[in-house]
Protein backbone atom coordinates (compact mmCIF):
# COMPACT_ATOMS: atom_id res chain seq x y z
CA UNK A 1 0.00 0.00 0.00
CA UNK A 2 1.37 3.36 -1.03
CA UNK A 3 -0.05 6.81 -0.31
CA UNK A 4 1.69 9.86 -1.77
CA UNK A 5 0.47 13.36 -0.98
CA UNK A 6 1.59 16.16 -3.27
CA UNK A 7 2.18 18.78 -0.64
CA UNK A 8 2.99 22.37 0.15
CA UNK A 9 2.63 23.60 3.74
CA UNK A 10 0.90 26.83 2.63
CA UNK A 11 -1.85 24.99 0.78
CA UNK A 12 -4.91 22.94 1.69
CA UNK A 13 -2.63 19.92 1.57
CA UNK A 14 -1.50 20.95 5.06
CA UNK A 15 -4.87 19.82 6.44
CA UNK A 16 -4.66 16.56 4.51
CA UNK A 17 -1.55 15.80 6.57
CA UNK A 18 -3.86 15.92 9.60
CA UNK A 19 -6.20 13.48 7.84
CA UNK A 20 -3.34 11.09 7.16
CA UNK A 21 -2.04 11.32 10.71
CA UNK A 22 -5.49 10.58 12.09
CA UNK A 23 -5.72 7.66 9.66
CA UNK A 24 -2.50 6.09 10.94
CA UNK A 25 -1.46 4.62 7.59
CA UNK A 26 2.05 5.15 6.17
CA UNK A 27 2.36 7.89 3.60
CA UNK A 28 4.95 10.02 1.81
CA UNK A 29 5.00 13.72 1.02
CA UNK A 30 6.04 15.00 -2.38
CA UNK A 31 6.89 18.69 -2.16
CA UNK A 32 5.45 20.83 -4.94
CA UNK A 33 7.24 24.12 -5.50
CA UNK A 34 4.23 26.39 -5.94
CA UNK A 35 6.33 29.52 -6.20
CA UNK A 36 8.32 27.87 -8.99
CA UNK A 37 5.19 26.84 -10.88
CA UNK A 38 5.64 23.09 -10.40
CA UNK A 39 1.88 22.70 -10.05
CA UNK A 40 1.37 23.95 -13.61
CA UNK A 41 3.77 21.57 -15.37
CA UNK A 42 2.37 19.05 -17.86
CA UNK A 43 3.33 16.22 -15.51
CA UNK A 44 1.36 17.63 -12.60
CA UNK A 45 -1.59 18.73 -14.73
CA UNK A 46 -1.88 15.13 -15.92
CA UNK A 47 -2.75 14.28 -12.30
CA UNK A 48 -4.85 17.34 -11.54
CA UNK A 49 -5.92 19.53 -14.47
CA UNK A 50 -6.74 22.31 -11.98
CA UNK A 51 -3.06 22.51 -11.09
CA UNK A 52 -3.87 22.72 -7.40
CA UNK A 53 -3.15 21.02 -4.11
CA UNK A 54 -3.99 18.75 -2.45
CA UNK A 55 -3.53 15.90 -4.88
CA UNK A 56 -3.03 12.35 -3.62
CA UNK A 57 -2.05 9.12 -5.35
CA UNK A 58 -2.73 5.71 -3.81
CA UNK A 59 -1.03 2.52 -5.02
CA UNK A 60 0.02 4.36 -8.20
CA UNK A 61 -3.50 3.93 -9.58
CA UNK A 62 -6.00 5.99 -7.56
CA UNK A 63 -5.74 9.76 -8.03
CA UNK A 64 -7.76 11.99 -5.73
CA UNK A 65 -8.14 15.76 -5.61
CA UNK A 66 -10.37 18.09 -3.57
CA UNK A 67 -9.75 18.05 0.16
CA UNK A 68 -13.22 16.88 1.22
CA UNK A 69 -13.26 14.07 -1.35
CA UNK A 70 -9.81 12.93 -0.23
CA UNK A 71 -10.80 12.88 3.42
CA UNK A 72 -14.03 11.01 2.79
CA UNK A 73 -12.32 8.44 0.56
CA UNK A 74 -9.49 7.80 3.01
CA UNK A 75 -11.83 7.37 5.96
CA UNK A 76 -14.15 5.03 4.07
CA UNK A 77 -11.30 2.93 2.70
CA UNK A 78 -9.08 2.66 5.75
CA UNK A 79 -11.08 3.63 8.84
CA UNK A 80 -14.76 2.87 8.25
CA UNK A 81 -16.46 2.67 11.61
CA UNK A 82 -13.61 4.56 13.28
CA UNK A 83 -13.22 7.86 11.40
CA UNK A 84 -16.41 7.50 9.35
CA UNK A 85 -19.82 6.11 10.29
CA UNK A 86 -20.67 2.89 8.50
CA UNK A 87 -23.13 3.05 5.62
CA UNK A 88 -26.01 1.81 7.77
CA UNK A 89 -25.27 4.15 10.67
CA UNK A 90 -27.90 6.93 10.87
CA UNK A 91 -25.15 9.34 11.90
CA UNK A 92 -23.67 9.08 8.42
CA UNK A 93 -26.28 11.53 7.15
CA UNK A 94 -25.01 14.23 9.53
CA UNK A 95 -21.43 13.26 8.70
CA UNK A 96 -21.99 13.80 4.97
CA UNK A 97 -23.95 16.99 5.57
CA UNK A 98 -21.18 18.83 7.37
CA UNK A 99 -18.38 17.30 5.29
CA UNK A 100 -19.78 19.04 2.21
CA UNK A 101 -20.82 22.16 4.10
CA UNK A 102 -17.23 23.17 4.90
CA UNK A 103 -15.92 23.60 1.33
CA UNK A 104 -19.19 24.46 -0.41
CA UNK A 105 -20.58 26.98 2.11
CA UNK A 106 -18.05 28.08 4.73
CA UNK A 107 -15.16 28.73 2.33
CA UNK A 108 -17.05 30.76 -0.30
CA UNK A 109 -19.24 32.43 2.32
CA UNK A 110 -16.23 33.68 4.26
CA UNK A 111 -14.44 34.74 1.08
CA UNK A 112 -17.46 36.71 -0.13
CA UNK A 113 -17.92 38.40 3.24
CA UNK A 114 -14.26 39.36 3.68
CA UNK A 115 -14.03 40.74 0.14
CA UNK A 116 -17.37 42.57 0.54
CA UNK A 117 -18.69 40.77 -2.51
CA UNK A 118 -22.23 41.86 -3.36
CA UNK A 119 -24.70 39.04 -3.91
CA UNK A 120 -28.32 38.04 -3.42
CA UNK A 121 -28.63 35.65 -0.49
CA UNK A 122 -31.27 33.65 -2.35
CA UNK A 123 -28.87 33.07 -5.24
CA UNK A 124 -25.90 31.60 -3.34
CA UNK A 125 -25.49 28.42 -1.33
CA UNK A 126 -24.44 30.10 1.90
CA UNK A 127 -27.37 32.53 2.15
CA UNK A 128 -26.56 35.43 4.44
CA UNK A 129 -23.37 35.62 6.46
CA UNK A 130 -25.33 35.55 9.73
CA UNK A 131 -27.28 32.49 8.62
CA UNK A 132 -23.99 30.75 7.91
CA UNK A 133 -22.58 31.72 11.32
CA UNK A 134 -25.66 30.39 13.11
CA UNK A 135 -25.58 27.17 11.10
CA UNK A 136 -21.93 26.56 12.01
CA UNK A 137 -22.76 27.03 15.67
CA UNK A 138 -25.73 24.67 15.38
CA UNK A 139 -23.50 22.06 13.74
CA UNK A 140 -21.03 22.18 16.64
CA UNK A 141 -23.88 22.04 19.15
CA UNK A 142 -22.90 20.63 22.53
CA UNK A 143 -19.90 18.85 21.02
CA UNK A 144 -17.36 17.78 21.64
CA UNK A 145 -17.48 16.80 17.96
CA UNK A 146 -19.94 17.08 15.10
CA UNK A 147 -21.23 13.58 15.86
CA UNK A 148 -21.15 14.04 19.61
CA UNK A 149 -18.58 11.77 21.23
CA UNK A 150 -17.45 10.26 17.91
CA UNK A 151 -14.55 12.12 16.30
CA UNK A 152 -14.59 11.65 12.52
CA UNK A 153 -12.78 12.78 9.41
CA UNK A 154 -15.58 15.31 9.02
CA UNK A 155 -14.20 17.12 12.06
CA UNK A 156 -10.81 17.36 10.36
CA UNK A 157 -12.46 19.02 7.37
CA UNK A 158 -14.82 21.23 9.36
CA UNK A 159 -12.46 22.28 12.16
CA UNK A 160 -9.57 22.68 9.73
CA UNK A 161 -11.67 25.08 7.68
CA UNK A 162 -12.76 27.06 10.75
CA UNK A 163 -9.19 27.17 12.01
CA UNK A 164 -7.99 28.73 8.76
CA UNK A 165 -10.83 31.24 8.58
CA UNK A 166 -10.34 32.29 12.20
CA UNK A 167 -6.59 32.61 11.74
CA UNK A 168 -7.04 35.05 8.87
CA UNK A 169 -9.99 36.82 10.55
CA UNK A 170 -12.40 35.81 7.79
CA UNK A 171 -14.86 34.44 10.35
CA UNK A 172 -16.33 35.94 13.50
CA UNK A 173 -14.59 34.43 16.54
CA UNK A 174 -17.61 33.08 18.37
CA UNK A 175 -16.82 31.25 21.64
CA UNK A 176 -18.30 27.99 20.34
CA UNK A 177 -16.01 28.10 17.31
CA UNK A 178 -12.92 28.81 19.39
CA UNK A 179 -13.65 26.04 21.88
CA UNK A 180 -14.24 23.53 19.06
CA UNK A 181 -11.04 24.48 17.26
CA UNK A 182 -9.08 24.35 20.54
CA UNK A 183 -10.29 20.78 21.11
CA UNK A 184 -9.25 19.92 17.57
CA UNK A 185 -5.81 21.50 17.90
CA UNK A 186 -5.18 19.55 21.11
CA UNK A 187 -5.38 16.20 19.30
CA UNK A 188 -2.01 14.41 18.95
CA UNK A 189 -2.48 13.89 15.20
CA UNK A 190 -3.11 17.60 14.68
CA UNK A 191 -0.03 18.53 16.68
CA UNK A 192 2.12 16.03 14.78
CA UNK A 193 0.82 17.36 11.47
CA UNK A 194 1.65 20.92 12.58
CA UNK A 195 5.21 19.78 13.29
CA UNK A 196 5.46 18.08 9.88
CA UNK A 197 4.15 21.15 8.08
CA UNK A 198 6.45 23.37 10.13
CA UNK A 199 9.44 21.21 9.23
CA UNK A 200 8.51 21.43 5.56
CA UNK A 201 8.49 25.21 5.85
CA UNK A 202 12.05 25.12 7.21
CA UNK A 203 13.30 22.43 4.84
CA UNK A 204 12.22 24.39 1.77
CA UNK A 205 13.28 27.79 3.05
CA UNK A 206 9.73 29.11 3.17
CA UNK A 207 10.38 30.78 6.53
CA UNK A 208 12.89 33.07 4.84
CA UNK A 209 10.62 34.50 2.15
Amino acid sequence: MSIKLYHHPFSRAANVVVMLEELGEPYALEHVNLMGGAHKTPEFLALNPMGKLPTIVIDDEVVMTEQAAIGMYLADRYALGRLAPTLDDPRRATYLRWFFYAPSVIEPGCAAHSSKYEYRASAVGWGTYDEMLNTIEAAIGDGPWLLGDMFTMCDVMFAGTLNYMLQFKMLDARPAYLAYVDRFNARPAVQKAAAINGQAIKDHGLDKK
